[in-house]
């Protein structure tokens, strides 16, 4: 067990998430890559509102997702995001508050509103994401306690942030202090088209800076610019100490420290949801990192989370992970 005060302080876009089930018509009719997250303004997110129809609001994004799934877990996780002081940034506060992630980033009383995320899920379960990042990417250097990052086990950073340049500046300060601290650093490369937008400014940033790296099959392929997942996996693992690589239905492969782990999905009952599969399986291997176990393990306590939300609409588990975790003898 880490000796640290967090055993995973994450860094992300603060986002109160609004899921719909939806068509694939509305899809196209609102210009929306399937499977994907298009970046939209203000004016935009005001009209998908009023187009979509009936909708759960929940507090989500990326890395606070991950916080909540560790939390889970019974890990000691934190959280660092910008919300703004409205009624969205206080719904955010609340939420990952009440579920035991530290949370200490005061609100802003100027600048854009909180961020929110359109999930639109279409009967075959994928999940189709435009977002209006708005106060999140406001998030400064200022914003990081230089002695929580370096307190915390692992630093754990999703790529989305490197969208605006204060933000990736908090970012940098935040690798910093964690290698100032002796502490590990985890990256989640959060979206293809995200990596094609900052590729090479990856690749940098993880050769040099980077131990844990999370990505899924497109992502990782496209990092590497290859059609072969083989070869992607093993660019990751010359470039990283620990890559954990899911594949979806195919289930996910670890590799660190000459091994090559691959594990099978956990079983599922029905899929309803995909939105959080890639940040709770995060959640799990990044708590059984924390906790020292086997790279089999972490997939394994990955694999479990990442079931677990996918069974339901929204990202953040429903059931204790800890239950789930031990009545699977973990």
């Amino acid at each position: 067990m880490s000796t640290a005060p967090l055993d995973v302080i994450a860094i992300g876009n603060a986002i109160v998430d609004v899921i719909a089930a939806v068509d694939e018509a509305f899809l196209e009719a609102e210009g929306a890559p399937k499977g994907g997250m298009t970046l939209i303004d203000a004016g935009q997110a005001n009209a998908v509102y009023e187009r979509m129809g009936p909708a759960k609001e929940s507090s989500g994004g990326s890395a606070a997702n991950t916080a909540a799934g560790i939390a889970s877990f019974g890990g000691q996780a934190g959280f660092v995001g910008r919300v703004r002081d409205d009624q969205l940034g206080q719904i955010f506060t609340h939420d990952i508050r009440a579920i035991g992630v530290s949370y200490e980033t005061s609100p802003a009383d100027h600048g854009m509103p909180t961020a929110r995320c359109f999930i639109f899920v279409t009967p075959d379960a994928e999940r189709t994401m435009m977002t209006f990042l708005g106060a999140s990417t406001e998030i400064t250097p200022e914003d990081l306690s230089a002695d929580a990052i370096s307190g915390a086990g692992i630093v754990y950073i999703e790529g989305y942030l490197w969208d605006a340049p204060p933000a990736k500046a908090a970012v940098m300060k935040a690798v910093e202090a964690a290698r100032a601290g002796g502490r590990k650093v985890a990256l989640s490369l959060s979206d293809s088209f995200c990596v094609e937008r900052h590729r090479q400014e990856f690749r940098d940033l993880i050769a040099g800076h980077i131990d844990v790296l999370f990505a899924n099959e497109d992502e990782i392929m496209a990092l590497y610019e290859t059609k072969s997942f083989a070869a992607a996996a093993d660019s990751a693992a010359a470039d990283v100490d620990i890559a954990a690589l899911t594949r979806g239905a195919k289930g996910s492969v670890a590799l660190g420290g000459g091994l090559r782990v691959e594990s099978p999905p956990a079983r599922v009952a029905k899929v309803v949801d995909t939105t959080g599969a890639g940040d709770l399986y995060a959640a799990g291997f990044l708590y059984g990192l924390s906790r020292g176990r086997s790279l089999a393990d972490c997939a394994r306590l990955g694999g479990l989370a990442a079931a677990e939300v996918i069974s339901h609409f929204g990202a953040r588990p429903e059931q204790s992970l800890a239950d789930i975790a031990r009545s699977h003898g973990l």
